[in-house]
């Protein structure tokens, strides 16, 4: 089956930067696409970025557009999601995400999340 395992949450100072990882299994990973959400205390689940299975395609959501780039490695069957100048309003639980589709972001499967908390 599916597993998707992100890494690479904690604990960072306003200003600075984490990469985020998610390692997938159990499907081609080229095939698809992939996302990261994330989801705050009390709000709903919002989407972040999102990158096509050649990764020839992305796209990032407004909140994080100029700080937040995706990318990944289909070598090794890996997302990842840098993320700098970061905020008190990323704090958040971060969601990978693997697409139905090659190009659209469709989640069909879901990661178990990592902690991203940014103090001020």
């Amino acid at each position: 089956q599916v597993q998707l395992l992100e890494s690479g949450g904690g604990l960072v100072q306003a200003g600075g930067s984490l990469r985020l990882s998610c390692a997938a299994s159990g499907r081609t990973f080229s095939s698809y696409a992939m996302g990261w959400f994330r989801q705050a205390p009390g709000k709903e689940r919002e989407f972040v970025a999102r990158i096509s299975g050649s990764g020839g395609n992305t796209n990032v959501g407004e909140s994080v557009k100029g700080r937040f780039t995706i990318s990944r490695d289909n070598a090794k069957n890996t997302v990842y999601l840098q993320m700098n100048s970061l905020k008190p309003e990323d704090t958040a639980v971060y969601y990978c995400a693997m697409s139905s589709r090659a190009v659209v972001l469709v989640p069909a499967y879901w990661g178990q999340g990592t902690q991203v908390t940014v103090s001020s």
